[in-house]
């Protein structure tokens, strides 16, 4: 690495540092204000509150990131500029491409963080942070957090409605399970059991009967087989991975919970496995929600092409253009996203550009404006 680029990054990564620190404490700050009273209420110690905000820190870092990424740059820039320090890096024969190559290089590794956090670490942490603030409540007499009553879901792909009476995600017990599908046919089959679990790669069911009804208009269940002591049924495919996410995206489409964001990409590709042809409004949904999860985090490399004609233009400026500048673009940015996430959801846009078009518009204006620099 030349002396150069260990200059530029020394001078990006030490505003950036600050900003994202000044973000950190301004939020917790500001949020600890408006949620004291809960907090007291839940009966939460100084040690878990902290607790509580390191949880849910992750979340909000993923969306302080290009912002702070953002300011920084300009920040710096500006500052160089101001300087005259990229004239004379530029007067010795040095480009403005080779002069920005580490900030897209922190623009890259930045990106890729954020995509591994938002798939690893955001998607969990709204569950954990439940966890802390239900830690002293009463709770319901025989409902752990990780139990589900009166679950029903339908594995549209292989035509099978399961309807459970109670399911436990953590150890994948189900309580009065009950599977219906039709085959080939068009024989209507009903199998129930007392219990089931998920061992080895397979459920197995306890006390377990099934029933077959004909096609025939009136017909009678047919007994196959009844009060099983146990019996395995490999032919179910639907994993303890595909019910957690069948849980998590149903409840997310409801509309209280539309706008949230703490999917991971998994669980909705596990969701479309189960839901292959979901109704038109679920799928443009889900399909901009997955789009949007692979390129919001590319922000952060876009970022770079954002600032680098704002900020390296030459000419003596105060810092302080910078942060104006920094507002008016996140402000662009984030109504130009919130449009056309709402495009795509609302079916007007393909998923894949409603996700990418503000990412697409400001890195290709970055291009341009930046190859225009003198």
């Amino acid at each position: 690495m030349r002396l150069l680029d260990r200059y530029l990054l020394r001078e990006l990564l030490i505003p950036l540092s600050y900003c994202l620190g000044g973000f950190l404490l301004f939020w917790i700050a500001f949020d600890l204000f408006a949620e004291l009273n809960r907090f007291r209420a839940r009966g939460l110690l100084p040690a878990e509150i902290a607790e509580y905000y390191l949880v849910v820190a992750p979340e909000f870092l993923i969306l302080v990131l290009p912002i702070a990424l953002l300011l920084a740059l300009l920040y710096a820039l500006t500052n160089h500029a101001r300087h005259h320090e990229i004239t004379a890096i530029r007067a010795a024969g040095i480009s403005l491409w080779r002069l920005l190559l580490p900030y897209f290089f922190v623009g890259l590794v930045i990106s890729v963080a954020a995509l591994l956090i938002n798939e690893l670490w955001v998607p969990r942490s709204s569950d954990a942070a439940e966890e802390i603030l239900e830690r002293h409540a009463t709770k319901e007499a025989g409902l752990g957090r990780n139990q589900v009553r009166l679950l029903s879901f339908t594995n549209s792909r292989d035509g099978r409605l399961w309807q459970v009476g109670l399911y436990d995600h953590e150890t994948t017990e189900m309580i009065q399970p009950k599977v219906f599908w039709t085959e080939t046919n068009g024989t209507r089959v009903a199998f129930e059991a007392e219990r089931a679990l998920h061992t080895n790669g397979v459920w197995t069911f306890f006390n377990a009967s099934q029933y077959e009804t004909l096609p025939e208009t009136n017909a009678i269940p047919i007994p196959l087989f009844q009060r099983t002591n146990e019996i395995a049924m490999p032919q179910f495919g639907e994993t303890p991975e595909l019910v957690k996410s069948e849980i998590k995206v149903s409840r997310s489409l409801s509309l209280a919970r539309a706008k949230r964001t703490d999917l991971a990409i998994s669980e909705i590709l596990n969701y479309l496995r189960l839901h292959p042809n979901p109704p038109a409004s679920d799928r443009a949904w889900l399909h901009t929600k997955l789009q949007g999860r692979f390129a919001a985090p590319w922000t952060c490399f876009v970022v770079v092409l954002i600032a680098a004609p704002f900020g390296a233009a030459s000419g003596r400026r105060n810092v302080f253009v910078g942060v104006a500048s920094s507002i008016v673009i996140c402000f662009g940015y984030f109504v130009l996203q919130q449009l056309s996430l709402a495009l795509g959801t609302g079916g007007y846009l393909p998923p894949w550009l409603a996700a990418w078009l503000p990412n697409l518009t400001f890195g290709l204006v970055g291009l341009v404006l930046t190859s225009r620099v003198r």
